[in-house]
């Protein structure tokens, strides 16, 4: 097997994200080149330099988890920086909007007992999922040496998120429209607010997606 092949076989082994996968691929075909130019330079002829290289290198099977392991760390690293980052924001962005710009003052004195505690709870639900986020990315980063499976901690943080996003879509839903007066805010400023919540929880779906993708078991064949 050449360089060429051993490459485009590691690349489809491995699932990651484009940007540090292409990294690692790059630094994989560097490092083959690199010894197949000294083999060359050592009398071999080019393709038997790069076979002897690849030899050296290492069976894809037995490289692909280590390379693995550092595209799931760069998922799950990912994710938490989007969620310990974003999840903050938005919990802010709705609290002042909520006070600067209610559609009906006369909402706030009919709310119901039960809306002080849900409009709580949906603010611990969403900061727990953001402050899971920094725990997480301080795991994979700073940590990542002790994590020897980083696999846990970049999946369950992806289940989080698909599990948090609707608790805290139906609180959110339940407090606009669940008491006889809902106290909606401002029509533009209601409009941009959704619209950034909309684009943030997109791109949570999106990397949790990715890394419930990453992180999913491996079947083995069935021996025939």
């Amino acid at each position: 097997m050449g360089i060429d092949e051993y490459v485009a076989e590691l690349n489809r082994a491995l699932a990651g994200p484009p940007g540090p996968r292409r990294d690692l691929i790059v630094e994989a075909r560097d490092s083959l080149t690199d010894a197949a130019d000294a083999l060359e330079a050592e009398g071999l002829d080019r393709a038997e330099a790069e076979r002897v290289a690849v030899a050296g290198f290492g069976p894809v099977e037995e490289i692909a988890p280590g390379y693995q392991a550092e595209l799931t760390c760069a998922s799950g690293r990912r994710l938490g920086t989007l969620l310990f980052l974003s999840v903050p924001i938005t919990v802010l962005m709705w609290s002042v909007l909520w006070r600067l710009y209610p559609g009906a003052e006369t909402a706030w004195l009919s709310k119901p007992s039960w809306y002080a505690p849900v409009s709580r709870l949906l603010d611990v639900a969403q900061l727990a999922v953001g402050l899971y986020g920094g725990l997480v990315l301080l795991a994979l980063g700073r940590g990542a040496r002790w994590i020897r499976r980083p696999r846990l901690p970049t999946r369950s943080l992806a289940v989080a998120v698909w599990v948090s996003l609707p608790v805290t879509g139906g609180l959110g839903l339940l407090l606009t429209y669940g008491s006889g007066q809902p106290a909606t805010l401002a029509a533009l400023p209601a409009l941009l607010a959704n619209l950034v919540t909309a684009a943030l929880w997109g791109l949570q779906i999106y990397g949790a997606s990715r890394c419930l993708r990453v992180t999913r078991p491996v079947v083995a064949p069935c021996p025939s």
